[in-house]
This record gives structure tokens, C-alpha cells and sequence, in this order.
């Protein structure tokens, strides 16, 4: 099987729903989790130091985006094994993992006609991390500015 026929035997296709579906779930979970900060951050911090109770926070809430990371390699693993990409659901989750964090050292390869869907894991995983990765600093610099006393959380209703 040449390079060409990779491309159009279509099999990356798969690729691109997981994508989008991947990418609104992260958004919309990290607004979720977004305001949950906000709110623990004005709860937590009439409580207790600021430091202690961001360092808290901001621990829970990269747990979550973990999970959260997990799950979305979960719906991958799913798509493979339903494509028959991946004999097992281990394997289709190790598999996973190991590309949508571009780790890549797993011992599980995918068939030479899946291998350009496993490439676009990757990238969707760049994405997805990069999405998270300006979350969680978002807040740290908002906790800076908290800090300074430049910015206050919004009071609740």
C-alpha cells in the first residue's frame, strides 16, 4: 500500500467527528469547570490564605482536566475498537493514550490504513492540551493579579 492510497482509502475520516466532538466537550467542560473555580476561589478564599486556598483549588482543577483528558482518549479507544482498528479494549486504550499525548512509546501499533487516524489523535490531543494549557494559566495569572489586588472574583447573586 503506497502513501497515496493512505489518504484516500478514507479511514482517516473517522478522525475528524472524534475532533470536533472532542474539542466542544473540552470547551464546554472547562466552562464548567471554569466557574466552579471562580466560585470556589470566592468561598475558599474568605476561608482561609489565598495561597493555601489557590493552591487547592488550582490541585482539584488539574485533576479534573486529567479526567477530563482520559475521558475524551476514551472516546477514541471506543471509535478504534468499534472500527476494528484495536483487537482489545485495553489495547485500544493504551493505544490512545499514548497518541493523543503524542507519547507515542506504546508497544501497539495501528494497521498501516488506520495509521493517519492515529496521527490526527495526535494532533486533536495538541489541541486539546493546548486549550488546557492556557486555562490553567489563565487562572494562575488571574491569582497573580488577586494577589496584587488588581482583580477581585466576581460577587455571587
Amino acid at each position: 500500500m503506497n502513501d497515496a492510497s493512505l489518504i484516500l482509502n478514507g479511514n482517516w475520516a473517522w478522525s475528524l467527528p472524534l475532533i470536533v466532538l472532542t474539542l466542544v466537550l473540552h470547551v464546554i467542560c472547562l466552562g464548567v469547570i471554569n466557574t466552579w473555580v471562580v466560585r470556589a476561589l470566592h468561598v475558599v478564599r474568605e476561608r482561609c490564605n489565598f495561597t493555601t486556598a489557590f493552591t487547592l483549588v488550582m490541585g482539584v482543577t488539574t485533576l479534573l482536566a486529567t479526567l477530563l483528558h482520559a475521558f475524551e482518549a476514551g472516546i477514541w479507544a471506543v471509535a478504534y475498537r468499534k472500527l476494528g482498528a484495536m483487537p482489545d479494549a485495553s489495547s485500544a486504550m493504551v493505544y490512545s493514550l499514548s497518541a493523543i499525548t503524542t507519547y507515542g512509546h506504546a508497544e501497539l501499533y495501528l494497521a498501516r490504513h488506520w495509521q493517519l487516524m492515529g496521527a490526527l489523535e495526535a494532533l486533536n490531543g495538541l489541541l486539546l492540551f493546548g486549550l488546557t494549557t492556557a486555562f490553567l494559566y489563565g487562572h494562575v495569572q488571574r491569582a497573580w493579579l488577586v494577589e496584587d489586588g488588581r482583580w477581585s472574583a466576581p460577587r455571587e447573586r
